[in-house]
C-alpha cells in the first residue's frame, strides 16, 4: 500500500467514526429537539479548536453479537478545545451508537482525559445522553463507571467539573454528574433517576412519569440535583460557556478578570429606601445585589431550588465573587434544611477554586417545626456554618436587616473568620426578634401589670400597653448595629448608597490575602 493509499485509508476510517450511529439515527436526535454529540461540541468550544483523541477506539466484547457491530470511538467522543481561549477536556455521549452506552472501552476514553485534565489545570465537561452501562459487557462496564467516580472524586477541587445532562441518565450513571461541580439540564428532553417509573411501579406500586420523577423541573425546584435549567440544547450550553467566565481553570489558578466600565465609587440612592421601614415587611435582596455588583449582571445558581437563599456569581470591578444572600421575599429569609444545604455546597465550591465570598444577611433564625427538627435541621445548618468557618478564600458580610441567634453566628458573621463585615442602619443584630425577646425576658412584668385588673378586657390591655413599650426599648436597645459596632464584631455601619465602593474596596484589600486551616487529611462535614 502506497502513501496515497494509506491516507485514504485514513480518511475512510475518519469519516467513519464522523458518521457515527448514521444519518437517520442524527435525524431522530433532530426530532427530539436534540443536537447530535458532534454538534453539540461544536456549539460548546470556540470554532475549529476541537481536537479529538481515541476516535479510532472500539469495544473489546464478543458476546451477543457484539463482535460483528463496532463503531470508531465507541459511541463517545473525547478530546480538548478552548472555550474563550482557555483549554478545557470534553466528552460527549453519541446516543446514536448502542444508546451512548458506558463500555471498559469509552470509560477508557474518558478516564485518559480526565487525567490528563488535571495534570495540566483545565476543566472537563461531561455532554450526558446515554442510555447507562452497557448491558452485553456485564461487570466490566460497570468497572467502567468505577473508574470515573474514582477520577472524579480524586479531582473535586482541583479542576472544574461541569455536566450537561441532554438525554437520558439512568442507574449508576447518574453519580459522576452528581459528583461534579454543577449540573444543567435540558427540560423535557432530559432525566435523571436511580430507578425508573416501571420498575418503581413493579416494586412500590407508584405510577409517575418520567418527567416527573427525574426532569429538568423536578430536579431543580425539587430534588435541587440540578443547578441550571436550560429549555433547549442551545441554551445549555451558552449556559456552560457562561459558567466557566466566572470561575478559574484550576485550584492554583486565579479567576478570569474582565475589563469594568462600572464606576467603582458609583453611589446607588435606591439601596437607601431598599429595606422597609417596618421590620416584617418583605423585599427581593436580588434588587439590592443587581444595585452593587459590575453593570447589574447577577448570573444565579440554583434559581429554582431553596429560593429563601440567593445564591451565584456576580463581578466586582470586573473580579469574580460568589454572592450568598438570604431572601426576605421568601420565607422571611429563614435558613431551613434545603437553603443550608444549598448555601454550604456554594460556598465550598467558592472555597475550592479561590472566588471571593460576599454574603447580604436578612435573617431571623431557622425555620422552626417538627418537619425540620426531624429532617435534621441542626445536622444541616451545621453545614453551612462549617463551609463559611473552613473557607479561607476572602470573606465580607453586609447585614442589611435582622440577624438573629444562631444564624447570625451562620451566615459569614466576625466569629468565624470573615475578614470584612458592615452592617446597614437598618440592622438588627440581637438573639431573637424584640417581640419573642420581651415575651420572655418580661414574662413576669408583663403578668403582674394584667394582674392588677380585674376585668379582662382591662387586663389584656395593660399586658399590651406594657408590652409594646418594652418591645420599643428593647428595640432601640439592641434592635440595632451599633452593640456589635462597639464589640468589634463589625467594622463599620455604612450608608447603604455606598455599598459597592465599601466591598470593593474590601477586596482590593484582600486580594493578598492568605490563610489556611490547621494541618490534617480533611474536616468531618456532618454530613
Amino acid at each position: 500500500m502506497d502513501i496515497e493509499q494509506k491516507i485514504q485509508e485514513l480518511k475512510r476510517r475518519d469519516h467513519l467514526a464522523e458518521e457515527g450511529g448514521g444519518k437517520e439515527r442524527r435525524e431522530r436526535q433532530h426530532k427530539e429537539g436534540k443536537m447530535s454529540a458532534r454538534e453539540r461540541i461544536e456549539f460548546l468550544l470556540d470554532e475549529g479548536t476541537f481536537e479529538e483523541t481515541d476516535r479510532f477506539v472500539t469495544h473489546r466484547a464478543n458476546d451477543f453479537g457484539l463482535a460483528e457491530r463496532k463503531y470508531y470511538g465507541d459511541g463517545f467522543i473525547t478530546g480538548y478545545g478552548r472555550i474563550d481561549a482557555r483549554l478545557v477536556f470534553v466528552f460527549a455521549q453519541d446516543f446514536t451508537v448502542f444508546g451512548g452506552t458506558l463500555s471498559e472501552a469509552n470509560a477508557g476514553k474518558i478516564v485518559k482525559i480526565m487525567e490528563m485534565a488535571a495534570k495540566v489545570g483545565a476543566p472537563v465537561i461531561g455532554l450526558n445522553d446515554s442510555g447507562g452501562a452497557r448491558i452485553q459487557e456485564g461487570v466490566v462496564s460497570l468497572g467502567g463507571y468505577a473508574d470515573i467516580f474514582l477520577r472524579n472524586t480524586l479531582y473535586s477541587g482541583v479542576v472544574p467539573q461541569l455536566s450537561a445532562v441532554m438525554g437520558p441518565c439512568a442507574g449508576g450513571a447518574v453519580y459522576s454528574p452528581a459528583i461534579t461541580d454543577f449540573i444543567v439540564m435540558v427540560n423535557k428532553t432530559s432525566h435523571m433517576f436511580i430507578t425508573g417509573p416501571d420498575v418503581i411501579k413493579t416494586v412500590m406500586h407508584e405510577d409517575v412519569t418520567k418527567e416527573a420523577l427525574g426532569g429538568a423541573v423536578t430536579h431543580n425546584e425539587t430534588s435541587g440535583v440540578a443547578h441550571f435549567l436550560a429549555h433547549d440544547d442551545a441554551e445549555c450550553l451558552s449556559l456552560l460557556r457562561e459558567l466557566l467566565s466566572f470561575i478559574p481553570s484550576n485550584n492554583l489558578d486565579d479567576p478570569p478578570r474582565k475589563p469594568c466600565t462600572d464606576p467603582i465609587d458609583r453611589a446607588e440612592a435606591s439601596l437607601d429606601t431598599l429595606v422597609p421601614a417596618q421590620s416584617n415587611l418583605p423585599y427581593d435582596i436580588k434588587d439590592g445585589i443587581r444595585a452593587i455588583i459590575d453593570d447589574g449582571y447577577f448570573f444565579e445558581v440554583h434559581e429554582h431550588y431553596a429560593k429563601n437563599i440567593v445564591v451565584g456569581f456576580a463581578r466586582m470591578n470586573g473580579r469574580s465573587v460568589g454572592i450568598v444572600a438570604n431572601q426576605p421575599a421568601v420565607l422571611a429569609g429563614t435558613l431551613d434544611i434545603n437553603a443550608s444545604v444549598k448555601g454550604a455546597r456554594f460556598v465550598r465550591f467558592c472555597d475550592c477554586f479561590n472566588i471571593p465570598l460576599i454574603t447580604f444577611e436578612d435573617v431571623p433564625g431557622f425555620l422552626p417545626g417538627t418537619q425540620q427538627e426531624y429532617g435534621g435541621i441542626i445536622r444541616h445548618g451545621a453545614k453551612l456554618l462549617f463551609a463559611f468557618a473552613e473557607a479561607t478564600v476572602p470573606k465580607l458580610t453586609v447585614i442589611t436587616r435582622k440577624a438573629y441567634g444562631g444564624a447570625y453566628c451562620v451566615m459569614a458573621s466576625k466569629h468565624i473568620r470573615t475578614d470584612v463585615n458592615y452592617a446597614w442602619p437598618t440592622a438588627e443584630i440581637a438573639v431573637m426578634g424584640p417581640e419573642g425577646a420581651v415575651d420572655i425576658v418580661y414574662k413576669r412584668e408583663l403578668e403582674r401589670a394584667a394582674n392588677m385588673y380585674t376585668d379582662e378586657a382591662e387586663r389584656t390591655a395593660s399586658r399590651e400597653q406594657i408590652r409594646q413599650e418594652k418591645i420599643e426599648e428593647f428595640r432601640n436597645r439592641f434592635a440595632n448595629p451599633y452593640v456589635a459596632a462597639e464589640r468589634g464584631y463589625l467594622d463599620a455601619v455604612i450608608q447603604p448608597r455606598h455599598t459597592r465602593k465599601k466591598l470593593i474596596d474590601g477586596l482590593e484589600m484582600l486580594q493578598t490575602k492568605r490563610d489556611k486551616n490547621p494541618p490534617k487529611k480533611h474536616g468531618n462535614i456532618p454530613l
